[in-house]
């Protein structure tokens, strides 16, 4: 216990041997024989628990100090508080610059590898001091916020990043903000060509309620896992406001990021090398390996099938139901009643096409045709006039790729891959014309523009500007014959 417990346990111990006086005092001339016999009784130390036994004047002095502070006698009984307490005298101010100066330039050192640095320096410098014990090097250390530094991070191998504050914190509505992120697993699965692979677990936590939206082992972590893990989520429990999560690659993936933008959720993603902001996740972690996992240890041969069952059983039957203890009450009953902000989940098709990456691509004028990641598509000849189009695609799915319209974002039609040998059948469709039709009418003649530049010309009075030709007028053969 810290040092005001032992103080007020000494005063409380003091006063129950002399309590007894004071609630019934002894009468006039009885009190030394009172003191006798409390000085003849054994007393069970406060500190170390051990039978002991105290002197007549130290009891005597306890009940006169407890009679002359009627209104706290135990915070008078209590051990008093050194003169010296907060400082440390053994220190001289040339040793604390010393040790201040050494823990600047070394912030990473422990405690042991600073004494043993400062005993050669006061070794060299006797005008520095006698050198003081290592426990007393420790408390002056801490008191002055000497404690030992972690290696801080650097933005992009430049100047280390400011330390921060660090502070609990929770929104007030479900749906409010949800937690995103994978966990390595600690046991490893058997797959089904043979291999023992350690599982990724995604996870997805609901800030307020604690709830675990969704969660679901994959054998890696990726753009794609994640996407599938988040869209039963949405689908699960609603439309959240906020997600948080790390900086990883699929975290920040543009299917992720473009998908969270059309579905009006804000992405939060945490400060670099600050996973506390994420602590609520990462305490669920904790309780995944101290319950489920942990009653998974019998089993030797562990898949991923059935470590998913397994997980779907433990959250939803045990986790959910049991009372939290920082919300004092369980995951389900907040979720289900505190208040929400959460939107209706819209279809899986909807979030299938949400959670795509949009680019532009330039169509191939001679086959109708646009490349997207090595892959060619053919679009409808009705948009064969567009030069370049926009289209929605997910890099791990290319079986398809949704056409849109650049300006609004709405879905104009779906796109499969070329297909050469359905084409070769020689079946070809009637191209209509670009242009619409009017009804046939007689020739116009000669173009505006063309007619005024000659009566133009002719207005000048100038010859024509060019010689006839030998045979420009050639005449009938009858007429020369």
């Amino acid at each position: 216990m810290g040092d005001e417990s032992t103080r007020m346990r000494w005063g409380r111990f003091r006063f129950s041997v002399i309590g007894s006086l004071l609630a019934a005092p002894p009468e006039h001339g009885e009190l030394q024989a009172a003191l006798g016999e409390l000085a003849g009784r054994s007393w069970r130390h406060p500190t170390t628990g051990e039978a002991v036994r105290f002197g007549l004047k130290t009891i005597e002095r306890w009940y006169y100090v407890a009679r002359h502070h009627p209104a706290d006698p135990v915070g008078a009984l209590a051990r008093k508080t050194p003169g010296h307490a907060g400082t440390h005298p053994s220190v001289s101010d040339s040793l604390a610059t010393l040790i201040r100066s050494q823990w600047y330039e070394h912030p990473r050192w422990t405690f042991q590898l600073h004494y043993d640095n400062l005993a050669v320096l006061v070794l060299a410098a006797p005008e520095l001091g006698s050198l003081p014990s290592y426990p007393t090097l420790c408390r002056f250390m801490k008191t002055h916020g000497l404690v030992r530094q972690k290696r801080r991070a650097r933005r992009g191998g430049g100047e280390p990043l400011e330390p921060r504050e660090v502070r609990s914190y929770e929104v007030a509505h479900v749906h409010g903000l949800w937690h995103l992120d994978f966990h390595e697993g600690s046991r490893a699965v058997l797959t089904e060509d043979g291999e023992w692979l350690k599982p990724q677990l995604f996870g997805c936590l609901d800030d307020h309620s604690r709830l675990a939206c969704h969660l679901q082992w994959y054998l890696v972590e990726s753009a794609e896992t994640l996407v599938h893990g988040l869209t039963q989520a949405i689908r699960k429990r609603g439309l959240p406001r906020m997600l948080m999560t790390d900086n990883g690659g699929a975290e920040l993936a543009a299917e992720v990021t473009e998908g969270l933008e059309r579905l009006g959720i804000v992405h939060e993603t945490t400060l670099p090398y600050h996973p506390e902001q994420n602590a609520k996740q990462e305490s669920f972690w904790g309780h995944v390996e101290g319950r489920l996992m942990a009653m998974l240890e019998g089993e030797p041969a562990l898949t991923l099938p059935m470590l998913n069952e397994a997980t779907q059983a433990w959250v939803e039957l045990e986790y959910h139901r049991k009372v939290h203890s920082e919300i004092a009450t369980t995951p389900l009953d907040r979720f289900t009643s505190a208040p929400s902000v959460g939107r209706d989940a819209p279809s899986s098709e909807q979030l299938r096409r949400a959670f795509r990456m949009q680019g532009g691509r330039k169509q191939s004028r001679s086959d109708g045709t646009i490349t997207v990641e090595g892959v060619r598509f053919e679009l409808p000849s009705v948009y064969r006039t567009l030069e370049r189009v926009h289209v929605r695609y997910a890099r791990w799915d290319l079986s398809t790729v949704d056409l849109v319209d650049a300006r609004r974002g709405t879905h104009l039609a779906v796109l499969h891959p070329l297909d050469k040998t359905a084409n070769a059948d020689g079946r070809r469709r009637l191209l209509g014309d670009v242009v619409r039709r009017h009804e046939p009418r007689e020739p116009a003649g000669m173009a505006p523009l063309l007619r005024s530049l000659m009566a133009e010309y002719a207005a000048t009075g100038l010859p024509p500007a060019y010689l006839a030709g030998p045979h420009s007028h050639r005449s009938d053969p009858e007429e020369e014959e």
